[in-house]
């Protein structure tokens, strides 16, 4: 499957924006979670569980979803491909592993801290609006990165499809003129 210059263009820009988007969300679960762990205020505290709840039930999850989605479809319809080169095969699999943490542990961590909060119960561990949001957002950074940099070079398989695309060695010397030699108009 090939994209169309457009539609790739397209494509990239929801990619882009979604992971941008998922990142800054992350950040923001984090500044709740600080905010939620460390103050005194009991207010405080629910608002701040308050807000991650609302941020983990109806963005964090679009959000995780969008990106993979956009970002296995562009890694399928462009020469990058999803096992050609090690940092977009990497950033795949941890992708597809924060949203799946996203899913099963961020999410059920911060129900917990708000049904606590919610019975008038203080926060029952820090740790359940700050871990997740340390983990995601470590590795949301480290595949930021990877992306700009693109490190690690084509997988086994991308060098066997580089190499078998590689047009052919000419058979034979090539003839080619001196520096100064004079050749004949239209002859070979």
């Amino acid at each position: 499957m090939k994209l169309s210059r457009p539609a790739r263009r397209a494509l990239l820009v929801v990619h882009v924006v979604s992971s941008a988007s998922w990142l800054g969300l992350t950040l923001g679960l984090l500044a709740l979670g600080v905010t939620a762990a460390t103050t005194g205020s009991e207010a405080t505290v629910e608002a701040s569980a308050r807000a991650m709840k609302l941020f983990a039930d109806r963005l964090v999850v679009p959000l995780a979803l969008l990106t993979l989605s956009s970002g296995l479809v562009l890694s399928l319809g462009t020469p990058w491909g999803l096992a050609r080169h090690r940092w977009v095969y990497t950033k795949f699999w941890l992708t597809l592993a924060t949203t799946t943490a996203t899913v099963f542990a961020l999410r059920p961590g911060v129900d917990a801290a708000m049904a606590a909060v919610a019975a008038g119960r203080p926060l029952p561990d820090a740790g359940d609006v700050l871990f997740g949001p340390v983990v995601s957002l470590s590795a949301y950074v480290f595949m930021t990165a990877i992306s700009i940099l693109k490190p690690w070079g084509p997988t086994r398989r991308g060098r066997r499809l580089r190499a078998g695309v590689r047009a052919p060695e000419p058979a034979g010397p090539v003839d080619v003129p001196e520096p100064g030699a004079h050749r004949p108009v239209g002859r070979a």
